[in-house]
């Protein structure tokens, strides 16, 4: 596995690292988010959201477990399976449906990665400690995909 480690100094860094991230990905690209709560999931989310336009959408999907943003090309499945207890429930609202109907970002996708795709890109966002503002943003291409090598390359700073 690859790993990219990014600093972010506050929350307008972090939208823009997940605004650009966004730009590479594509119908069927599966993102796991982790990172305790407060981290910043919901924070990169929004900046995702807003290379679609769509930043003025976002909610957090905690009692949906799923919401769906689309705009003129692009549907993007934003889940928060955090009040899962395993992937049978994931299955049982028939959410692996979703992996090829548009791009999946997964809060808390730990708790499903047994019935992940191989190949995904896991992000972890840790506070930093000295500074509240901070924050350590972890790209990891699981499955070393080579589309997700490109595209993680590209974030290199």
């Amino acid at each position: 596995m690859e790993n990219i480690k990014i600093i972010s100094n506050n929350q307008e860094e972090t939208k823009q690292l997940a605004k650009k991230f966004a730009n590479f990905l594509s119908k069927g690209d599966i993102v796991v988010l982790t990172g305790e709560l407060g981290a910043g999931k919901t924070k990169f989310v929004e900046g995702f959201l807003e290379n679609f336009n769509l930043q003025n959408e976002i909610s957090s999907p905690t009692f949906n477990i799923v919401n769906e943003y689309v705009n003129d090309n692009t549907s993007i499945y934003h889940f928060d399976v955090y009040r899962l207890l395993d992937s049978d429930e994931f299955y049982s609202i028939g959410g692996e449906e979703y992996f090829e109907r548009g791009i999946c970002l997964i809060e808390w996708g730990e708790i499903i990665e047994d019935i992940l795709p191989k190949s995904y890109i896991h992000i972890t966002i840790k506070k930093d400690n000295s500074n509240e503002n901070k924050r350590i943003i972890t790209f990891t291409n699981v499955g070393n995909s080579d589309k997700y090598k490109k595209i993680l390359s590209k974030l290199d700073i």
